[in-house]
């Protein structure tokens, strides 16, 4: 295995080996549950699904954690604007979102821990920064002292020259130049929900959000961890501060490699509600989408550089997935033939594509080197198939190799795809058979029956083929 990343610490790629042999332990900081997440984040999560699904690919088991931010700012306004508990606002949303990443196919991760389920976990971290000389109280409030932490500002490279000694910041998120002393533990304030605070050794109140991810990922992944994920708006303060209450708690390194999404933009414009230009998935799917376009949309462009989302571009990732299903088709259908033995040219030729995949992954996750190779060879394939060049043996050898570099695209029909599949194959046989007894009444009512369920027949010389529309 060669696989670099891109680590944002260092700045540069470096060569990743995990700290165990042959194990993953990942972090990936998981939504904030106040509201229905949009393609932009979802960008980020199949994102991470892709990653996890390369390093299995490479022989590595991945143990994936990815948290539910259930108690912040924003969680807590949502269930007061809506006079609800806040576990009850924020089961709403976090059922919203498994849907999506149902939806666009994303492997479930390993944990899903709630920030709600861990307060216990983050009251000892508080413990031991103070302990430890890193914190300081004021009207209940517990705050990290930056001062006390001398490499703070090592992942984002924060200038700290215009930080003001005993500035205090008590927001969740702030601006990048706002500098300052942080709060781990927030004391009861007037107007707060009690379904939002905990009585605890430290008083009444709530975590910090920062300290959140700090507990949760050190539970589950220990006090060192192979990689931690987000979207590059995390590295500053989210991130930096994660890193210095962890290693402020422990002495120890916190995060050997990280690994940051760039944004997903929308017709060259930031996503915002009041641009008209923010979707998320149910919007996008009534447009009459597929989600495994969506997917391939969203996983197409390497995750360092920005994805301007556009219904042309989503188009085009349909036509992608569209020649993929074909190939996979067309494939399976020579397999199943007679004809000559396999050929040892086209079997180096499907290697030199599979080590072109495997090297374009590898490369730092580079998905456009990855997808230029497959469809390098999707395009000689098709060829071969055309020029009647294509042996049977060949066929379910490039079948094969198609397959398997969808386990990492995800993109594919599989599961209620493939029973989908089956009942339309039944269908075509059955429309078949009306055409040969001459019954074109019955052979259009299967076709109109099929198309109404978004299912297109295309009559080759090859033979029937079919296409989801969209």
């Amino acid at each position: 295995m060669s696989l670099r990343l891109f680590d944002t610490a260092a700045r540069s790629l470096v060569d990743f080996e995990p700290l165990v042999p042959g194990h993953v332990g990942l972090y990936t900081c998981g939504p904030t549950v106040y509201n229905r997440v949009h393609i932009g984040n979802l960008r980020t999560f199949v994102w991470e699904d892709v990653m996890c699904r390369v390093f299995r690919s490479l022989g590595l088991s991945v143990t994936q954690v990815m948290n539910l931010t259930d108690i912040d700012d924003k969680t807590i306004r949502g269930a007061v604007a809506e006079g609800l508990p806040l576990r009850e606002f924020t089961d709403r949303h976090i059922a919203t979102f498994f849907e999506d990443l149902k939806t666009l196919n994303v492997v479930p991760a390993a944990v899903y821990p709630r920030a709600t389920d861990h307060v216990p976990e983050m009251v000892e971290i508080v413990k031991k920064l103070t302990e430890r000389g890193h914190t300081y109280e004021s009207d209940g409030t517990i705050w990290f002292r930056i001062a006390s932490f001398p490499s703070y500002g090592k992942l984002s490279r924060v200038d700290l020259s215009s930080m003001k000694r005993g500035a205090r910041v008590a927001d969740d998120e702030y601006e990048k130049e706002d500098v300052r002393d942080f709060a781990v533990w927030k004391g009861a304030k007037e107007g707060e929900p009690d379904s939002a605070l905990w009585e605890t050794d430290l008083g009444k109140g709530r975590p910090g959000w920062h300290l959140e991810c700090s507990a949760m990922s050190m539970k589950y992944l220990g006090e060192t961890l192979d990689i931690h994920t987000g979207a590059v708006d995390n590295i500053f303060p989210h991130h930096e501060n994660e890193i210095a209450q962890s290693e402020g708690a422990t002495g120890k390194p916190f995060v050997r490699t990280w690994l940051h999404a760039e944004h997903l933009i929308v017709d060259g414009e930031k996503m915002a509600k009041s641009k008209g230009n923010f979707f998320t998935l149910p919007d996008v799917l009534a447009r009459g989408y597929s989600p495994r376009a969506i997917r391939y949309l969203l996983l197409s462009v390497p995750y360092r550089q920005k994805l301007n989302f556009t219904f042309d571009a989503l188009h085009g990732a349909a036509s992608a997935v569209e020649r993929l299903e074909s190939l996979d088709a067309r494939l399976g259908e020579r397999a199943g033939a007679a004809g000559a033995r396999a050929s040892e040219s086209f079997a180096a030729r499907l290697a030199e594509a599979r080590a072109a995949v495997k090297a374009g992954w590898e490369d730092d996750l580079n998905s456009a080197a990855a997808l230029g190779a497959l469809f390098g060879f999707v395009k000689e394939a098709n060829t071969s198939l055309e020029a009647g060049q294509l042996a049977p043996e060949d066929a379910a050898a490039a079948r094969a190799f198609l397959r398997e570099a969808d386990g990492v695209l995800g993109v594919l029909p599989e599961g209620a795809d493939a029973s989908l599949e089956a009942e339309v194959e039944a269908k075509i046989a059955a429309r078949q058979d009306a055409r040969k007894r001459r019954d074109f009444a019955a052979s259009d009512a299967i076709r109109d029956e099929l198309a109404s369920r978004g299912i297109l027949l295309e009559d080759t010389p090859q033979g029937v083929r079919w296409r989801r529309k969209g």
